[in-house]
Parts: structure tokens; sequence; C-alpha cells
């Protein structure tokens, strides 16, 4: 077999029951693909979108709903050592991706003011401009199970509210676009496993303010994500259920229990019908 044939064998065979069933459970459980669908999967050089776009040609070959896909891959500013490390990854793994090239790094380069936010956002509406253009309704992205639960804790602590980061949402600035995260039910120590199985080499992190960890593992230290993987690690040695406790909290809300809660078209506080309501036990 070849190095690519080989790869793919890894993923349903050797990581079956951390990757690939939970691979499959993620799209079956959130609906994420359907019929008829021309999916993009974002490829942005590092160990998730990689696996990411392995999972999907997988599924596209062997699965029952017929779909098409589109291998996309923005380059915001790379350095050439980092954009050649995306070609030869993509051509190993048997990858056929479309490049397209944006000034990002330049721009996000001359901003104090939270320039990973903007970042992040300006890939985001490249990433669907160009979808768009080819043809699809959907982008795929490869966060995964601990982007998850991180984001969660990082609403609470940081930001004063209780949000997730969801599996699937439609695009608000792209009519009839749809975003998925088909990588979703899939811990990253296991892509790390996968990844180390196979001897892969991948990028990690290609922005000009922190090129000194382009081909690490861990990313730059410093910023909240990075607290929460380390406080997630903690909580990990303390009782291994915990990471699913924090992700299966956020499919199990009890309303009754909530102080208050919003959405786009409403605020309600637990005093607005609170005289109304019987009592529960207690």
């Amino acid at each position: 077999m070849e190095k690519h044939q080989i790869i793919e064998r890894s993923i349903i065979k050797k990581f079956r029951k951390p990757i690939w069933k939970k691979f499959i459970d993620g799209i079956n459980q959130y609906e994420l693909i359907k019929e008829g669908d021309k999916i993009a999967v974002c490829i942005s050089g590092g160990k998730d979108s990689m696996l990411l776009a392995k999972c999907m040609q997988e599924i596209q070959r062997h699965g029952k709903i017929p779909f098409e896909l589109v291998f996309l891959v923005m380059d915001p500013g790379y350095n050439e050592i980092n954009r050649q490390t995306i070609i030869n990854n993509a051509k190993l793994l048997n990858i056929p991706i479309t490049i397209f090239e944006t000034q990002i790094y330049d721009i996000v380069a001359e901003v104090d003011d939270s320039p990973c936010y903007l970042c992040a956002r300006m890939r985001r509406g490249y990433l669907y401009k160009n979808a768009q253009a080819l043809g699809c309704n959907k982008i795929a992205l490869g966060h995964h199970f601990d982007d998850v639960i991180e984001t969660v804790l990082m609403g609470m602590l940081y930001g004063g509210q209780i949000q997730t980061m969801m599996p699937k949402l439609h695009s608000t600035n792209h009519p009839g676009m749809e975003l998925i995260r088909p990588l979703y039910m899939v811990k990253e120590a296991d892509i790390l496993a996968w990844k180390q199985y196979n001897e892969l080499q991948f990028i990690q992190c290609a922005c000009r303010l922190t090129e000194n960890c382009t081909l690490c593992d861990n990313g730059g230290g410093g910023s909240k994500r990075q607290e929460m993987k380390a406080l997630i690690k903690k909580f990990r040695q303390t009782n291994a259920s915990i990471d699913m406790n924090i992700f299966r909290s956020i499919h199990n809300v009890n309303l009754d229990t909530i102080i208050g809660y919003h959405d786009k078209t409403m605020q309600y506080h637990f005093l607005d019908d609170y005289d109304t309501k019987g009592g529960s036990a207690c």
C-alpha cells in the first residue's frame, strides 16, 4: 500500500473507536451532511484540518449519502516553509487542494487591538466567499471536542456567560452557506495519537506574531485557550469523566434552574414568571 492508503487504513482500523466512530456519530447526531451537499473542507495545514480532510474523503467514498467535496486552502500570507509544508502534506495524504491567496497577515500585523479576533473573522469571511464561488453550500472546519469544552469554560470564566461552539451554523453574511464541524466529538489527544502513529508533521501556528511555534504541537503559550487547555488537563487528572460532563452539560440545560437567558429576540429573567409558576420539591 502507498503511504496515504496506510494512513487511511489507520483511521478505519487502529483509530476506529476514538476517531472514526466519533466522527460518524457527530455527523449523524447533528445532521451535518445531507444529500446533494457540496462541502468545502477548509485546510489550515494543522493536524485537525488534515485529519478532517481524510475523514471526509473516507465517508464520501464509503458512506450512503452522495455529496461533493472541495479541499480549500487559504494562504493568509504564509512564509514559504509553511506553504510548502501544506502542499507536501496534501500530496502525501492524497488530498487535491485548491489554494487561494489573501493578505490577512499583512493587515492584522498593523492592528494592536484584538488582532487574533480580527484574523479569525477575516479568515472565515474569505473562506465563505471562495467556497460559495466554487458552488459550495457548506464549509467544514476542524474544530474538535476539546475546542468545544474550552469555549464553554472561557465563556463562563472570562465572558460571564454560558455559550458553546455549535456543531453547525447558518452564515448570517453569506446567505445559503452553512458551517459544519464534523470532528465535534473527537478528542484532541486522539488526533495527536493518530498523527504520531503515522509519523506526520504538520504546521501548528503560522501567524507571524508567533512563528516560533510553527512546527510544534503545543502552540504559543499565554492565550486564554491555552490556559483552558491546562485547566482541563488538571480536571482530567482529578476525574477522567469531567471533560465529558462539561460536554454533556451543554446538551442538557435545565431552564427551570437558570436565572436568566436570551436569544436574538428576547431576554428572560426567572422573576418574569416566578409568581405564576408552581413550586418544586426542595
